[in-house]
């Protein structure tokens, strides 16, 4: 090639290569300038910001983490629809869809939300408004939302919501009025305080019939704290507390019902109103159950299930005022007629005029309740409160040919000082309690200097004083402390203090170590529904002295990242020990006999708890706990007997899980009760002529489950629809709860031998339902 060719060839060559280089210069430079948009924002709680959570942009994929101050930002974005994924442990995974124009500079900030119940505001603990991560005393929340998913809410009241705590069973006491108590950790329902608004009104007499009348549509949430807490609640809370904070008039919808039928037909239903006069704020609802249906699977001639008619009218409002302070007032009618029976008692509603009868067997009980509570800030320097309940109790029962009739009052008033230096937050408390209880039993009675007996009521008016202090000694170690001093007229001054020690190593790491001392005056008919219903009579020997107990427990709970999804881990340790333990002694035949006694009980044992939420919409909480609950009696020797706590598992278990469609707007969740082995009174069934027979019944139950499965359907905005199956293996008690109903010797239910103690699981197998909830939400004025 001649040499002019050469340098025309590179030439033209030079040209070509820097017209590429200026065309790709100028290529980058036009898509740069083009991409001159950005998004930018603020992660924060509802608290305080969240560095280093994790942001992710799709469909670029594109991935950043939030600075020490919360912020984040994505720049020299094209225009186009994106898609933001805001993470952080221990809370839910938020998406936004969003458009960016070009060279527009967007702020979206993302408030996230607990995932895992950590950063739910509670009060039960320590008397006022704190997170769940941030209070000394370990407390277990179950929210509406959670009521909503996993059970039916017409049909739902608080004594089948608590069952969605790990270590909490419903008891049931008769095998024919199946009347129930919450049991915590093998403890019977007697031993629990139940609050509603944090207000303890719900007396020896309420805890058997009236838990059944608080419908899931009032409940905003239940706080449960396993152990004693006298120094704040007073007697009865020596297993622990139940608090059921009622919903806030100011967010609920203006109207909304709640209709709901079984395949037993039973008909469950709510219905409710928000309404608002000036700036007050009002709710008011009623909820109704109607179960009107005999059915005798198990063929020992009595129903199944219990019949009633039940009503409860409820309202809340808050009372707005100029001085922003607190004031609200609620108030409560409960009715319920309960039945069950042979079927000539029961069908027809013949019941109305078979009451009383000693021929044919049934057990009818009216129930009519009335309730107001209320909460009152003081507009003062100085931070009071005054918390205050009234309640009429009224019981129009009969079991069999015995008429049981009871009433109980109850006055309660708590003026709570609030005093709040650094380091240390200080509260105060005055309460008054006024008891009145009556019967118709021996119960009530005294016996006169001539061997008369006239009935004397139990009226008791119980001061008391209590003090706490919460000391923040640094971020990591918070120590509580407590006194409480009461004083019964039976019984002089009760001193109940109480320890609580939170340590925090790391921002998802807590440790509590809890101690207390609890204390709980008798009555015989919530300790032992034998003293009402068969064929026993009772026999009173002294005075009964109030029990009392010492507690220890320790918890840990971690908060774990794993696989994109967020979860928590719970273990907890716990002891009781129980003095002055009333034992019922049923060695003598026909009777049972209560006196003070030696005798003392302990419960031990330990629960797991672990959730956790996938970081597509699935989520699981699985719950176990193995327990020890004896009780010891000693004889006239010395010689101590000790024997296992009845109705209270060794072993239990919860398991619930849900999954989400969001476009289809659809939640399926799953729930599963596991009860294990646990002791059994000592019945023994009768023969065909009548006699008793050698060989008792087991004294110790076989371990069985429950399992629940409901599906919600959101139709519309404000129509939801739910179906579901409960005991859906058609689990049953393999064998009737009644003992002596076979005697051929008297009628059925009236032999000496007759007892209805035998219950200790479901008599009625699978349940089909289904419900249909409408909202109506309107903007208020």
């Amino acid at each position: 090639m001649s040499k002019t060719k050469t340098n025309s060839y590179s030439m033209t060559l030079f040209y070509l290569q820097k017209t590429f280089i200026y065309i790709l210069f100028l290529s980058i430079s036009t898509l740069c300038f083009a991409q001159q948009a950005s998004i930018s924002g603020l992660v924060t709680d509802e608290r305080e910001i969240l560095p280093y959570a994790n942001v992710i942009l799709e469909p670029k994929g594109l991935g950043s983490v939030t600075d020490d101050t919360g912020k984040y930002t994505f720049e020299n974005l094209m225009a186009g629809d994106y898609t933001i994924s805001v993470s952080y442990v221990g809370y839910e995974t938020q998406k936004q869809a969003v458009s960016i124009g070009k060279n527009e500079k967007l702020t979206l900030d993302f408030t996230l939300e607990a995932s895992t119940a950590l950063e739910e505001v509670v009060v039960t603990g320590t008397m006022k408004p704190t997170f769940v991560s941030a209070s000394p005393i370990k407390v277990d929340v179950i929210t509406s939302k959670q009521l909503d998913t996993y059970l039916p809410t017409a049909s739902a009241s608080v004594v089948e919501g608590i069952q969605l705590v790990n270590g909490i069973q419903e008891v049931v006491a008769c095998g024919v009025c199946y009347t129930n108590t919450i049991s915590i950790n093998g403890l019977d329902g007697a031993y629990t305080a139940v609050l509603m608004d944090g207000t303890p009104m719900y007396g020896n007499l309420a805890s058997v019939y009236g838990l059944n009348g608080i419908p899931s549509m009032i409940i905003d949430r239940f706080e449960v704290i396993k152990g004693p807490s006298s120094t704040l609640y007073g007697s009865e809370a020596v297993a622990g507390v139940i608090n059921i904070i009622t919903k806030n008039p100011e967010k609920q919808p203006i109207f909304s019902a709640d209709i709901m039928g079984t395949s037993y037909l039973e008909s469950f239903g709510n219905m409710a109103f928000a309404p608002k006069i000036g700036k007050s704020s009002g709710y008011i609802g009623l909820n109704y159950a109607y179960v009107n249906n005999f059915d005798d699977h198990n063929q020992d001639g009595f129903g199944d299930g219990i019949n009633m008619d039940r009503y409860s009218l409820f309202s809340k409002w808050n009372i707005h005022r100029k001085s922003g302070k607190n004031f609200s007032i609620s108030a409560k009618y409960y009715y319920e007629d309960r039945r069950n029976g042979v079927e000539d008692f029961v069908i027809n509603r013949n019941y109305r005029k078979l009451r009383g009868s000693n021929a044919i067997y049934g057990e009818s009980i009216y129930t009519n309740r009335g309730e107001i509570i209320g909460s009152y800030e003081f507009n003062t320097t100085a931070n009071l409160k005054l918390d205050f309940s009234l309640s009429h109790h009224d019981q129009d029962s009969y079991y069999g040919s015995d008429h049981y009739q009871a009433k109980q009052k109850i006055t309660f008033s708590n003026l709570i000082w609030n005093i709040e230096k650094p380091r240390h937050d200080i509260i105060v408390g005055w309460t008054n309690r006024y008891n009145a209880y009556d019967d118709n039993t021996v119960a009530t009675q005294e016996v006169l200097a001539d061997g008369t007996t006239q009935n004397k009521a139990d009226n008791q008016f119980i001061p008391g004083l209590f003090i706490q202090d919460e000391f923040e000694a640094n971020n990591q170690w918070t120590i509580l402390g407590g006194a409480r001093l009461d004083h019964y007229t039976n019984h002089g001054l009760i001193f109940s203090p109480r320890l609580n020690i939170k340590y925090k190593p790391s921002d998802w790491t807590t440790l509590r170590a809890n101690f207390g001392t609890g204390f709980r005056t008798v009555n015989l008919f919530t300790e032992d529904h034998a003293f009402i219903t068969g064929q026993r009579t009772v026999e009173i020997v002294e005075a009964l002295n109030p029990e009392q107990s010492y507690n220890a427990s320790l918890n840990l709970n971690h908060v774990y990242s794993l696989m994109n999804g967020t979860g928590s881990l719970d273990i907890e340790g716990y002891y009781t020990h129980f003095t002055n333990k009333i034992i019922p002694d049923y060695g003598t035949p026909n009777k049972i006999i209560y006196e003070n006694s030696d005798g003392f009980a302990r419960t031990m044992g330990i629960g797991l708890t672990l959730n956790y939420r996938f970081d597509f919409p699935l989520s699981f909480n699985a719950g176990f706990n193995m327990q020890s609950a004896t009780e010891t009696e000693l004889n006239a020797e010395g010689i101590s007997t000790t024997s296992d706590i009845e109705y209270a598992p060794k072993w239990s278990g919860i398991f619930t899980a849900n999954y989400q469609w969001e476009k289809q707007q659809m939640t399926l969740s799953y729930t599963a009760n596991i009860t294990g082995n646990m002791a059994l009174p000592e019945v023994f069934d009768l023969d065909e002529n009548g006699e008793i027979m050698s060989i008792s019944r087991p004294t110790n139950s076989k371990p069985f489950s429950l399992h629940n499965i409901q599906l919600n359907k959101v139709f519309r905005q404000h129509l939801t629809g739910y179906v579901g199956v409960q005991n859906l293996t058609n689990y049953r008690q393999n064998t009737s709860p009644l003992v002596g109903y076979n005697d051929p010797n008297t009628a059925i239910g009236f032999s000496d031998f007759f007892d209805t103690s035998y219950a200790y699981a479901p008599n009625q197998g699978r349940r089909f339902y289904v419900g249909l909830k409408w909202d109506v939400n309107r903007k208020r004025k």
